[in-house]
């Protein structure tokens, strides 16, 4: 596995403002709660939209992460949990960096447990439901943020921000 870059939102946004201006480097609606063990996250951009359905979310999971960050775009849905603690435990395993989910999360003892960083909107008790719907590989928009399959996500606790193409330091 490779070392997690060393980088600070603050200083992505403060360095780089003609990306800001540009729309290359957009930054996510302040409205995020972290769980994990990774308290500031990066990786290439992997998207699923769904809704109310975390099939695609575990059909991502289920494949090697190589250090990505998985994005879910669940509409912003509080009816129930889009990631639990054993998908938590999958990401982990198969090499993830993070989650970003524009929805719930559910077992956050069991996500905190986990060395991956995780970004939701609040916690749900309630699963999803498993009907096998949703898109994969997809542009998606969080906040009236476009995010593409390919872009780079840096977390921390400052907030989260995609970037098209890659920031920090090697």
């Amino acid at each position: 596995m490779t070392a997690m870059p060393t980088f600070a939102t603050t200083d992505l946004c403060d360095d780089n403002e003609p990306l800001l201006a540009s729309g290359e480097l957009r930054v996510l609606p302040p409205v995020w709660r972290a769980w994990g063990r990774l308290p500031c996250f990066a990786g290439p951009v992997a998207t699923v939209r769904c809704h109310d359905d975390n099939s695609m979310v575990r059909q991502s999971l289920e494949t090697p992460g190589q250090g990505r960050v998985l994005v879910v775009a669940g509409g912003g849905s509080l009816r129930c949990a889009l990631l639990g603690g054993n998908l938590a435990v999958l990401a982990e395993k198969n090499g993830w960096a993070g989650v970003v989910v524009d929805g719930c999360v559910r077992d956050t003892a069991e996500i905190d447990a986990c060395a991956i960083g995780v970004r939701a909107l609040a916690p749900h008790p309630r699963r999803s439901d498993r009907r096998g719907s949703g898109e994969r590989e997809v542009a998606v928009e969080i906040g009236g943020v476009p995010i593409a399959p390919g872009d780079w996500c840096y977390a921390d606790a400052d907030g989260v921000v995609i970037a098209a193409r890659p920031l920090h330091a090697a």
